[in-house]
């Protein structure tokens, strides 16, 4: 579709040179469309190039370029509250909201494809069965896809199942139908594209049977968990539009667990379906046992592999014409083209991986103290040697101080400490209370006359003192002047490097050259739906099947097929695999959840997750979200913050150590109202049905 999007480009370009003598042909009819696969081609072109995907052009917050507006300003992933990253960009927050809000947008692409299946019989005879088969398959997918993306917004919505003709006459505005309603019709319209796509497309970038599976198993698992956990949230999430009556959010008492029950089946046969069919595999074009270095640089390679089996539905861009802008917006800062670190991933992420010493807790060790307030810091050779035993899928997601980007070691400092050893925590207070102290209010760097610590406030500047640092080499007893904040920051007063200590590797071009970074140059793809979130999902709905004392709807043992999914993918990414069978119970559940946290990261797929768990409001927001850790020092009880990984060199060491502290600049908040998105202003205004829905 991509290449028939560039060849419509071109056609438009050419058609500017044609003789104005010649009458126009304003108006394209349903014989120039649809009574050619050429034709069609360009129908189903215009409908994807308007699907609501959620790629790199997606801004995930209510910012001036927000939602679906078709824009590559900012270019970052992960930064919309969920923990994996925050941006420099200060409009970013929690995902509450959407500038551009899919509404509207949405009911002019269901009206393109339900005028697909209506009118598209009326040439049946022309095509083969199979070729027809598959055009109608395509508007259903299209429809089901855009009802999905409106369902987990918004719950019940206006379910238009034909094509309004104009002119209008007399009152055909539909009402909101109930959430249990919206998603029932969602089913039937993935069940009808699964029924009518073919294996293989017709058409590059189209779904096929397969990818209409795995989207429904992740739309079924959406309206499962809503059906389930809208009970553990206070008030049970539910409500009436007062214009109607409908039960417009929630699911009825007598209904909900029935429901989710449905729903969790029908998502596990989707993903089992998938799985049985033998068409995908997991990445391993370059993967080794017991190879971390191989195994980094396999899951570094599948996202701008084309070619890779676990590749179900690929969004692609082609420079010039159809182009992105990661690259420019969230490199490091030394490939700042015209920004950089858009997209810093946290501490918190972090957490989540194998391969760190850990506290009695399970937290990060950075010192030999109970915790990482106490004791002294842990002292290393290099950066690098703190991330030594991480899971190789890890450092494919997020580059470390120290790593390697285009072939230069990326420099990252927080700052350089010249006093004695062994060294306390830099902060006397690291609680959110005092989140807004960050180290150039501490008195080892406001202290002009005994300073210890020193920091960069912006980019390193060979004409300025400030930041520069001489000192002696312990090691070799030379003379060394360095920036304190290093050559990719953070630098405390410039939030366009790494306000985390960390950098995104995952999606970035590591072959791009510097010239050929910026503002809409980039080109590689956006996976939007790959094999092992199918795994994932059949793991997901196997365990809440079982621990619902539901049997399996296909006949199975579907506590192995989840358990050697996770293993699965565990073993792929390098990381501990699971060594006892899953089990029908909330730890089993949070294993998948914690798997699929980490697997998924930076694909615009986690602020759905927190969200249908239900577990971002403060009287649920716990651990990493989906996980329980019984810990909160993360929040004040309303407002809550993620923490970065600051990496500091001790000139009297000659060796390097870490801290964790709060990220001072970016603080979420996040209601049980926001489970919902509020519905537009204006369609509440003018309508005899819709109104604002019932927790607003």
């Amino acid at each position: 579709m991509r290449k028939i999007y560039i060849a419509i480009l071109v056609s438009l370009l050419a058609a500017s040179c044609v003789s104005l003598d010649i009458p126009p042909k304003d108006i394209v009819t349903d014989d120039d469309l649809m009574s050619s696969q050429s034709g069609l081609a360009i129908y189903m072109a215009r409908l994807y190039t308007k699907m609501p995907w959620e790629d790199f052009k997606y801004i995930p917050w209510n910012s001036q370029n927000g939602g679906f507006g078709g824009q590559t300003w900012l270019g970052c992933l992960g930064v919309e509250g969920t923990g994996e990253a925050v941006c420099r960009e200060s409009s970013a927050g929690s995902f509450t909201s959407e500038a551009t809000a899919w509404w509207g947008l949405a009911f002019t692409l269901i009206r393109q494809a339900n005028h697909l299946i209506e009118t598209l019989p009326e040439y049946k005879d022309i095509y083969p069965e199979v070729t027809f088969n598959e055009f109608i398959g395509q508007g259903y997918f299209v429809r089901a896809y855009a009802y999905t993306q409106m369902a987990r917004r918004f719950g019940g919505v206006p379910i238009v199942r034909n094509e309004i003709s104009y002119p209008l006459t007399g009152d055909i505005e539909v009402p909101r139908s109930s959430e249990k309603e919206t998603w029932d019709f969602i089913l039937e319209d993935w069940d009808r594209a699964i029924e009518l796509l073919p294996i293989t497309s017709t058409f590059t970038d189209t779904p096929n049977k397969y990818a209409a599976l795995a989207f429904k198993a992740e739309a079924m698992l959406y309206a499962g968990s809503v059906a389930k956990y809208n009970d553990q949230v206070s008030g049970r999430l539910t409500g009436f539009g007062q214009k109607t009556g409908i039960r417009v959010i929630g699911f009825a008492d007598d209904e909900a667990r029935e429901c989710s029950n449905k729903y969790f089946a029908e998502a596990y046969k989707a993903a089992k379906e998938v799985i049985e069919s033998g068409q995908y595999s997991l990445y391993r074009k370059s993967w080794a046992p017991g190879d971390k270095e191989a195994q980094y640089k396999n899951m570094n390679d599948m996202w701008r592999d084309l070619s890779s089996p676990e590749n179900i539905l690929v969004r692609e861009f082609e420079y010039p014409y159809v182009t992105h802008g990661i690259d420019a917006y969230s490199s490091p800062w030394l490939y700042r083209m015209p920004l950089s670190a858009g997209t810093c991933p946290t501490e918190d992420l972090l957490e989540l991986y194998d391969g760190f010493e850990r506290y009695a807790d399970g937290t990060i060790k950075v010192t030999d103290g109970a915790d990482h307030t106490k004791g002294s810091y842990l002292l290393y050779d290099s950066p690098m040697d703190f991330f030594k035993n991480v899971e190789p899928r890890l450092r494919a997601y997020v580059i470390f101080p120290g790593d390697v980007f285009k072939k230069t070691p990326i420099e990252v400092r927080m700052g350089i400490y010249t006093g004695g050893l062994p060294i306390a925590p830099l902060k006397a207070d690291y609680s959110y209370a005092t989140k807004g102290s960050f180290y150039q209010h501490q008195d080892a760097y406001r202290d002009a006359s005994n300073r210890t610590l020193y920091l960069g406030a912006n980019a390193p500047n060979p004409d300025s003192e400030e930041g520069w640092v001489t000192y002696t080499n312990v090691k070799t007893g030379q003379t060394v002047k360095s920036y304190a904040a290093g050559e990719n920051g953070p630098f405390f007063s410039n939030a366009e490097a790494t306000m985390t200590g960390l950098y995104l590797r995952k999606y970035l071009d590591p072959d791009r050259a510097l010239e050929d970074i910026g503002e809409g140059k980039s080109d590689q793809p956006f996976i939007l739906m790959r094999y092992a979130e199918v795994l994932l999902a059949a793991a997901e709905a196997a365990v809440e099947l079982s621990i619902a004392g539901q049997p399996s709807p296909v006949g199975d043992d579907m506590l192995q097929v989840a358990t050697d999914a996770i293993r699965d993918i565990q073993n792929r990414a390098g990381a501990e695999e699971i060594t006892s069978k899953l089990t029908a119970t909330e730890a089993s559940r949070n294993i998948v959840r914690k798997e699929r946290r980490k697997e998924l990261a930076f694909e615009q797929k986690s602020k759905w997750d927190i969200r249908r768990w239900r577990v971002i409001d403060e009287a649920n927001r716990d651990g990493f979200w989906g996980m329980k850790k019984e810990s909160k020092s993360w929040s004040n009880g309303n407002a809550f913050a993620f923490k970065g990984l600051y990496p500091f060199y001790s000139t009297q060491a000659g060796k390097w150590f870490f801290d964790i502290s709060f990220e001072n600049r970016k603080t979420y908040s996040y209601t049980t109202r926001d489970y919902y998105f509020a519905i537009p202003g204006g369609e509440v205004t003018k309508s005899k049905y819709i109104d604002q829905q019932p927790n607003r």
